[in-house]
């Protein structure tokens, strides 16, 4: 295959509002639609294909990469249409490619779906800001739209921090300098102390992935600034304990203290395809610290979050789940999306039954139920 053939794959994704495609070899070229892998009426890739693909987009960094560490990570533009995350890698000693279309286009928050009381968070000088969920749940863009928002809004000095960097953010009225590990910068810990010297108002930490990373974050939250970041967790008090965790247990009470006085508040969320397959849905978690849940974080009570969550509608705050029941019960999504999704599967089953829904499922398990 050859560069002018990426280009059609590309401009089939653009088209067809595909999330991803995925190339591998013995395998026809596949896209992922509305949360559905399809494969697309082409060649099966063979060996030679994959790796005239790779070579067609990946810069020198990469390719390197990918011969030393079997793996790399980079982003690029095609064209004025789109920008695409690329992670190539080896898979037995051939090469594959997954493709990760970033639209042009930076979403609103009502546009996402987001709580208004988001604008008001992103006005507050100082506090860490963490957006959870799995991935491919829309985190990015998401954290894209809060720096979005401050910086046609505000004049801050922006810093954000990617591997790689995915949205672009023209200067408006504020800066905003993006820096990318492995390009820019050796790592996340590196570029979050670096950043602190730089003056900034506001950073984005693309991923707390270590240690290092968390503390530095923290860090950065405590001393005045306002701090975005991301996290592969799912539910908010899920978030707090991963955190508190990732610390050896003498250093978690001092974490503890530090977290109920600079976390400001925890998104956590899901994407599902809609019933109408006019795209695709966010269902949200949204936890506000008021003083009651920080008194939650600092006693190791963070099992009463949920509870804390449920009475703190008046801030904007709502369970995962009560959103996907709302969404299920108001026709958006289906009931399997709903149970599928739920942090508490069986329950959500078992709400749907009790209201006369219906799933195309049999047993439930620990996750929730499993298709027949």
């Amino acid at each position: 295959m050859s560069s002018i053939q990426i280009d059609r794959l590309l401009d089939t994704m653009v088209k067809q509002n595909a999330s991803d495609l995925h190339l591998t070899v013995n395998k026809k070229p596949t896209v992922r639609l509305r949360g559905r892998l399809l494969e697309l009426n082409t060649k099966v890739l063979e060996p030679n294909d994959t790796a005239a693909l790779m070579k067609a987009i990946a810069p020198d960094r990469a390719q390197n990469d990918l011969q030393e560490h079997g793996g790399a990570d980079f982003g690029f533009a095609f064209g004025d249409k789109a920008r695409f995350r690329v992670s190539i890698f080896k898979t037995k000693g051939n090469i594959g490619l997954a493709l990760r279309l970033i639209p042009n286009e930076l979403l609103s928050f009502e546009q996402i779906g987001l709580p208004p009381i988001i604008g008001e968070l992103c006005r507050r000088p100082r506090g860490l800001f963490l957006v959870t969920g799995p991935t491919g749940s829309g985190k990015t863009t998401t954290l894209a739209s809060m720096v979005n928002f401050i910086n046609q809004t505000m004049d801050k000095h922006i810093i954000t921090i990617e591997e790689p960097i995915e949205y672009y953010f023209d200067h408006s009225k504020s800066i905003v300098n993006q820096r990318e590990v492995g390009a820019d910068v050796p790592s996340f810990a590196e570029a979050l102390k670096r950043a602190l010297r730089q003056d900034p108002d506001v950073a984005m930490v693309g991923e707390m992935r270590d240690l290092e990373t968390i503390e530095s974050a923290v860090r950065a939250a405590e001393t005045g600034h306002l701090v975005f970041a991301t996290l592969h967790t799912t539910g908010a008090a899920g978030t707090i304990n991963r955190i508190i965790d990732a610390f050896p247990v003498d250093q978690q009470s001092q974490i503890r203290v530090q977290l109920s006085t600079s976390l400001m508040a925890v998104v956590s969320q899901q994407l599902m395809p809609r019933i109408d397959r006019k795209g695709i849905v966010a269902a949200f978690e949204f936890l506000v610290v008021t003083p009651a849940v920080a008194n939650l974080i600092r006693e190791n009570k963070t099992f009463r979050i949920d509870g804390a969550i449920q009475t703190g509608k008046k801030f904007g705050m709502q369970l995962l789940d009560d959103h996907l029941w709302e969404l299920y019960t108001s026709g958006v999504i289906s009931p399997e999306e709903a149970v599928d999704k739920a942090r508490d599967g069986a329950g959500m089953a078992e709400k749907i039954y009790k209201s006369g829904g219906t799933l195309k499922r049999t047993e439930l398990t620990d996750n929730g139920p499993t298709e027949e």
